[in-house]
């Protein structure tokens, strides 16, 4: 769900068309809300992780969130998961997706 601005706020930058007051997505059960901000800087240095609870879902969050991002660890078993994985999604922010079943 995304609803705009009904006008662009006086702060914004100009070139901002439809700005973002409230945004709402759902991944792998988990409710994460957003808004367009202006002069916010991407989160480099946090990492958000979602907790799977099946290999499949992982895969597909996983699939979702690195399309236009990058991957710094690619989806695999480790020592500690059954699926780990590493990115920065298209609009940088850095994500762990874990299934440790």
């Amino acid at each position: 769900m995304m609803n705009g601005h009904q006008q662009r706020p006086p702060h914004f930058p100009k070139e901002w068309q439809n700005p973002i007051l409230h945004a709402i997505i759902e991944i792998g059960g988990t409710t994460v809300r957003g808004a367009d901000i202006p002069d916010a800087q991407p989160m480099r240095s946090v990492y958000l992780t979602l907790r799977l609870d099946t290999p499949e879902k992982a895969e597909e969050i996983y699939n979702l969130l690195s399309t236009d991002g990058e991957i710094f660890m690619k989806m695999e078993k480790t020592f500690f998961a059954n699926r780990f994985a590493m990115l920065r999604d298209q609009f940088g922010t850095s994500w762990m997706i874990l299934n440790e079943n």
